[in-house]
């Protein structure tokens, strides 16, 4: 069936029997004119990504439920750049008419899935109609202590939680390969490399997951999420602090099958770690001298950005 005849109640319906189990400081959820939570004492945290068909995804290669999946994932990154937890999550879609409701049980798939992986709870949103599938999603959550882009100083050390390129990687190869897999089910397909390397790199593209900050976010100074690459995401940190950095490009974590893989691909490797962007891995400071499980690229300068 598609979306002209079920119909966009239908399509709410389904959300409502999905997701119904309201947890205790949800007051009213999804069905109402708006959602009333009882707010914790501590500080919110609100932060929202809208993901477009053919600009942010293709659908030739991606399926619904890795759009879901990825849809919660980015938004999520973004509590935990701010050094907070996820708690709830209002939802947007449109699609033309011809867009068939098993598309959006997929979709509901990757999104529950993904719920259930960061503890958060769909308190609404809404549905609307158009030519190619727009999906909006907001977040929030709380932070007894947030942190920001604003607070590194000369002399931090830099950091990254894991390694960066790999999802700019899988980008590519999707770009070679051009059809889906879902790797969601387990699914596998032959190529020239080993599918024990390649298959990290495509679902870092593909469904990416939010690091939790849990580690090291008492001894971070300033935090981003990596989302349009190492590179800019730096330099974003450095102007909203005010410094420069200076970055051992030796020391950026590169995963073995991002080495094999670009090199298979003409690519380099440290281009891709650089530039790729959504690796959604996190970039922050602390002062020198803290022991961070985490890799140290570099330190924060008074100004201009070295590598």
């Amino acid at each position: 069936m598609k979306l002209s005849g079920a119909g966009e109640l239908s399509l709410l319906e389904i959300l409502r029997k999905r997701f119904a189990n309201r947890p205790h400081d949800v007051v009213v959820g999804i069905g109402d004119d708006a959602a009333v939570i009882r707010p914790q004492n501590t500080p919110m945290l609100f932060t929202t990504d809208m993901m477009v068909e053919d600009v942010h995804f293709d659908l030739s290669w991606t399926t619904p439920f890795q759009l879901g999946f990825k849809l919660v994932s980015v938004n999520v990154s973004d509590i935990y750049a701010m050094g907070g937890k996820p708690r709830f999550l209002l939802l947007n879609f449109s699609a033309s008419n011809d867009t068939s409701v098993d598309f959006f049980n997929q979709l509901f798939d990757g999104i529950e899935t993904a719920m259930k992986k960061y503890g958060i709870s769909l308190i609404g949103g809404d549905i609307s109609s158009s030519e190619k599938i727009v999906l909006s999603a907001t977040v929030t959550g709380y932070a007894k202590k947030f942190l920001g882009r604003r607070g590194a100083r000369p002399g931090d050390r830099i950091f990254v939680s894991g390694p960066v390129g790999d999802a700019a990687c899988g980008l590519a190869l999707m770009k070679n390969i051009k059809k889906k897999i879902p790797i969601e089910l387990g699914k596998k397909i032959r190529l020239p490399l080993p599918w024990d390397t390649v298959s990290p790199l495509i679902e870092r593209h593909l469904m990416p997951a939010a690091r939790d900050p849990k580690r090291f976010a008492t001894a971070a100074t300033a935090m981003i999420d990596i989302s349009d690459g190492l590179l800019i995401d730096l330099s974003r940190l450095c102007r909203e602090s005010n410094v420069g950095a200076m970055v051992y490009s030796e020391k950026i974590p590169l995963s073995p099958g991002l080495k094999k893989v670009s090199e298979y691909l003409g690519l380099s490797p440290l281009d891709l770690a650089f530039g790729g962007g959504e690796d959604y891995e996190l970039l922050f400071t602390a002062s020198a001298g803290k022991k961070i499980m985490a890799f140290c690229i570099g330190e924060i300068i008074k100004s201009g950005i070295f590598i």
